[in-house]
């Protein structure tokens, strides 16, 4: 079931007046229920699998609470994240896999008949596996206590507002809220009925909107002009960001209506000034899980071990068999020789060597836990590359500003423009199909053919998508600088206003096709 659907605004109808009339289990079984409905709408086969991976970190949960035997512990956490990531990599990577590893035999002259299985990828298994993940390594190292309700457990999991497509919410901030009712609130309404026209506005009327233009642009690069094509990587950079900060306004909203608070998933990314506060804005849940569940345990921004390094050479070594990229094998030793001759300089350049090596590591598994696709993977790549070239070169760009003396309005407008052209360029190799889409899509805009408004097809949709964005970004700038829910909640006249406005833009600009959300594929 999805948020912007006829089915959900008649679940969401019936399930309100049930949920504010009932207390206590009798609500927690009305929010479980409701939620398995809302995810078996979709396909109930799968209800099979979020109930097995409920019932086994949660009875290993119960197991970590009853021992303090080191061994033990360890074989308990071993087990929920082999059996979670088990069904993880079969149902997303198990094709990948085969199919890699098919095309490595046939570049040895061998011709093997592989017949993969033809596996539906359960909607939303990413977000809940790491949700679920969370709970099970935060027990473990006792960071939280234990849930022994397993109702609550359960509807911790699986709570539908974000479900499906996050945010990714910590047990340490969801739990708790479950230990008592959570009555109607006027205010809360108040508030969580204008995030949700937000966020159906950003999905509805802007990304919706945006969707063909760019698929046409992403179908077929060779028949557009360099100016067309440019605009497609535009409009799909707003397209990505609406569709799932809209999902993610709505699942904060709908969890605000019920008496919950979520944190935030988005805070205007594509105003960032570099990429590490980029991350700090863009996807924010799943961002702090890689870097309190990965990047920190690596070693983070304290230097590491052998062990980070290790993992960088199996990865590269392995996707240039599978790939056959011999090409990026040369540059990967040469990578290789230069990092050995600087780590051996001191302990200083060591640390910062293992440093550069555990962004790359995180952002290599961030751009794998998005698909099972060397497209994501070079996303991720380009992404830690950039956080490196930040680290190297950032001490270096402050410098020539400072002696150019430029006025900070300008510095800031320079910073944020270079941070999203370059994550415009990352978008490409994330929206392509493959690298050979890919690469037409910048050869296409670098040949500067036609690279002026006239060339353009579809002016119009051009010109609404324009209209469309710039309504996003002023809202936004309004928005960061003085929150507008308080305006909403202090004069009813603002309230009344402000959301008649959404309603009117929703339902003139609005592509009403019950469209899918981006991430339902993640």
């Amino acid at each position: 079931m999805i948020f912007n659907s006829i089915a959900f605004l008649v679940f969401i109808a019936v399930f309100l007046p049930l949920y504010f009339n009932l207390k206590g289990k009798a609500r927690l079984i009305l929010c479980l229920l409701g939620s398995y409905f809302f995810y078996g709408w979709w396909d109930w086969r799968f209800l099979s699998l979020i109930l097995t991976s409920t019932l086994i970190d949660y009875f290993v949960g119960l197991q970590l609470d009853k021992t303090d035997h080191s061994i033990k512990r360890k074989q308990l956490l071993f087990a929920s994240m082999v059996i979670n990531l088990g069904f993880l990599a079969f149902f997303k990577y198990y094709g990948f896999f085969v199919e890699s590893f098919q095309q490595m035999l046939l570049g040895f002259g061998l011709e093997p008949s592989f017949h993969t299985l033809k596996i539906i990828l359960p909607v939303g298994i990413s977000f809940y596996t790491f949700q679920s993940m969370s709970y099970t390594i935060d027990v473990y190292y006792r960071k939280i206590g234990v849930e022994k309700d397993f109702i609550r457990f359960a509807t911790f999991i699986s709570f539908f507002p974000q479900l499906v497509a996050g945010p990714i919410v910590r047990a340490s901030e969801f739990l708790p809220q479950f230990q008592k009712d959570r009555s109607f609130n006027w205010d809360r309404t108040i508030a969580g009925t204008g995030q949700i026209l937000w966020g159906f506005f950003k999905k509805v009327a802007v990304a919706d909107s945006l969707a063909p233009f760019v698929d046409q642009c992403f179908a077929a690069p060779e028949t557009f002009s360099s100016m067309h094509l440019l605009i497609g990587v535009i409009f799909y950079s707003f397209q990505i960001y609406c569709d799932f900060s809209g999902y993610s306004d709505i699942a904060i909203g709908l969890a605000r209506l019920l008496g919950f608070d979520f944190p935030d998933n988005f805070r205007t990314p594509y105003f960032s000034k570099n990429f590490s506060e980029f991350w700090t804005r863009w996807h924010i849940s799943l961002s702090g899980w890689l870097r309190d569940y990965l990047y920190i345990p690596l070693g983070g921004n304290r230097g590491g071990s052998f062990g980070s390094y290790f993992f960088i050479l199996l990865f590269m070594g392995l996707t240039v068999v599978l790939t056959g990229w011999w090409w990026l094998a040369i540059i990967f030793l040469l990578l290789i020789a230069y990092a050995g001759w600087y780590m051996r300089r001191g302990a200083a350049e060591k640390r910062k060597m293992y440093t550069y090596m555990n962004n790359m590591v995180t952002m290599l598994l961030g751009g794998l836990w998005h698909g099972a696709s060397y497209a994501f993977i070079f996303w991720g790549f380009l992404h830690g590359a950039y956080l490196i070239i930040q680290r190297l070169l950032g001490p270096i760009w402050n410098k020539m500003l400072d002696a150019l003396r430029a006025p900070i309005f300008i510095q800031n407008a320079l910073a944020v423009g270079m941070v999203y052209f370059a994550t415009c360029f990352a978008w490409i190799y994330f929206r392509a199909p493959d690298f050979g889409i890919a690469s037409d899509v910048i050869n296409g805009i670098a040949s500067l053919e036609g690279f002026n408004f006239s060339s353009v097809i579809n002016k119009f949709v051009v010109l609404k998508g324009g209209l469309l964005i710039g309504i996003l970004l002023l809202i936004e700038l309004i928005n960061f600088r003085s929150p507008l829910y308080k305006m909403t909640l202090k004069n009813p006249y603002f309230r009344v206003a402000s959301f008649a406005i959404l309603l009117w833009l929703i339902a003139f600009f609005g592509t009403f096709g019950s469209n899918s959300f981006i991430y339902f594929q993640f």
